[in-house]
């Protein structure tokens, strides 16, 4: 994906996924997705490119480093739990989709059950 294809891209899964909403905590220069008040996506140009930030699974992201080069440790983010992505490479729609999910639901997790707007053990699989 180029240029700012890949925020779009990601900003149009986040906001299709339960509770989930858009803040500007850091001012308009970066786009926060939350999900019950927890983070699970940033968006931002202020590294010169646009490039959006999630958290992933460490031995997920540690595979997706070596997988992709437009994938990277997260940035000004705990480099073992997020991956920065980055446009221009081999990035598909249905890997960025796949990848906003997955941070979503690994926040989601997190959360006491009572404030989890969806199940993530079954969320997305018809169930």
């Amino acid at each position: 994906m180029h240029g700012t294809m890949l925020q779009e891209r990601a900003a149009e899964r986040a906001q299709e996924l339960p509770g989930a909403g858009l803040t500007h905590p850091f001012g308009e220069d970066w786009d926060v997705y939350k999900v019950r008040g927890k983070v699970f996506m940033l968006a931002t140009a202020v590294t010169q490119e646009p490039i959006v930030v999630l958290k992933a699974a460490p031995a997920d992201a540690r595979s997706l480093r070596e997988a992709h080069e437009d994938v990277s440790p997260g940035y000004h983010m705990n480099k073992k739990h997020w991956i920065t992505l980055h446009p221009g490479g081999d990035l598909d729609e249905e890997l960025v989709d796949d990848l906003v999910t997955e941070s979503y639901l690994l926040v989601v997790e997190g959360l006491p059950r009572r404030l989890r707007p969806v199940d993530p053990t079954t969320f997305g699989s018809g169930s």
